[in-house]
Order: structure tokens, then C-alpha cells, then sequence
């Protein structure tokens, strides 16, 4: 897996991974509870991952929803 994106932001998160499904990338949040449990001092970013073989088309999905500055 390759991280696509690092990010405290939830909202953003929700909306990567729904535009990635509904691209047919399947993807995953590394770090969700640990994010958690640090409370919102935000010092553990989430990491958005996709399989390898998704990343250069899921980089493309993310761009051209104008979400490119995101990526990692």
C-alpha cells in the first residue's frame, strides 16, 4: 500500500475516500484511532492509503477533483 494523502482534516478524508469508491479505487485510513485517542491537539495525521497498482490512477482521481494539494 502507498499513502496517498496525510491529513487531519475528517471531512476531507470522507470525501477522498468517497470519490476513490466511486472511481472504483478501493482505500483505507491508517491511523484513525490513534488520531483519536491523541485528542484534537492534531499532532497524528490520518493517512489515506490505496493499493499499490491504484496509486497513479487514485493521484489522478484526486487531482482532478482539485485536490492535488493534499497529495503526499
Amino acid at each position: 500500500m502507498r499513502e496517498l494523502v496525510r491529513t487531519n482534516d475528517a471531512v476531507l478524508l470522507s470525501w477522498l475516500t468517497a470519490l476513490l469508491r466511486d472511481s472504483g479505487i478501493e482505500s483505507i485510513v491508517f491511523d484513525a484511532h490513534t488520531s483519536v485517542l491523541e485528542g484534537s491537539l492534531g499532532a497524528i495525521p490520518r493517512r489515506l492509503m490505496v493499493l499499490d497498482e491504484d496509486y497513479a490512477e487514485a493521484r489522478r482521481v484526486v487531482t482532478e477533483a482539485g485536490e492535488g494539494a493534499h497529495l503526499v
